[in-house]
């Protein structure tokens, strides 16, 4: 029975790692990748020799459909070959294209065995050094850009667990007035650059981030992982 490894990479800091990842990637005769130069990185510091091959991400979304991406992944597994799946960074479908691809091997190939090898998530990173309740929280992924994003902080306001969700650096200033607006009472925790030279972790009102992000513009670089207690 051939094998779908779900495997997580670092999200930054290289040494995030598992020795069982490491192990795994040696193994496999095939690596899918969201990003294979990317991908290129972690191979060539692990001494990893392994052919890649990019996977279907906005190539499986929408008007982008092609099949034939997917029908050669089929293929190889039904040939009896093993296969890793990676993203860019942290844990494959988890706000990721990869997800589509576990979702259609799953429905389609019933007899391959999916096996996930653990390590890091941003959201889980975040959550463990903010300081905020997290017995009880709710990961919504990124923000919609336009259509449903008012609703949706309407109700991380009205919430009564832990919010969690991803932010770019080109859009965290118009979520902090956002959450300014509609929870200015709540306690939020920006984590950046998580596992990087420059991590940092601030807490405060929306409005205190949005000021001290307006005061050190250079803190505004980075991907970001939003926290509402």
């Amino acid at each position: 029975m051939s094998k779908l490894y779900i495997v997580a990479t670092p999200i930054g800091n290289m040494g995030d790692i598992t020795l069982r990842a490491i192990e795994t990637l040696k193994s496999v005769d095939l690596i899918l990748c969201e990003d294979t130069r990317q991908t290129r990185k972690i191979l060539e510091k692990y001494n990893i020799n392994k052919p890649t091959m990019s996977y279907p991400s906005d190539d499986v979304v929408g008007k982008n459909y092609r099949p034939s991406k997917l029908a050669k992944i089929f293929t190889l597994l039904e040939d009896g070959k093993n296969l890793a799946l990676v993203s860019d960074a942290g844990t494959p479908g988890i706000s990721d294209p990869g997800a589509l691809l576990v979702s259609e091997i799953k429905e389609k190939l019933n007899d391959i065995e999916v096996i996930p090898i653990p390590g890091a998530s941003a959201v889980i990173t975040a959550l463990s050094a903010s300081g905020l309740p997290m017995h009880d929280f709710t990961f919504l992924g990124f923000l919609p850009h336009k259509k449903g994003r008012e609703t949706l902080f309407k109700e991380i306001a009205e919430a009564k667990r832990t919010m969690v969700f991803y932010e770019s650096p080109h859009r965290i200033l118009k979520t902090l007035e956002s959450l300014r607006k509609f929870c200015p009472e709540k306690k939020v925790c920006i984590a950046r650059e998580l596992t990087k030279i420059y991590e940092e972790f601030k807490t405060g009102s929306a409005g205190e981030l949005l000021e001290y992000l307006n005061k050190n513009k250079e803190k505004q670089r980075g991907e970001f992982t939003v926290i509402v207690a």
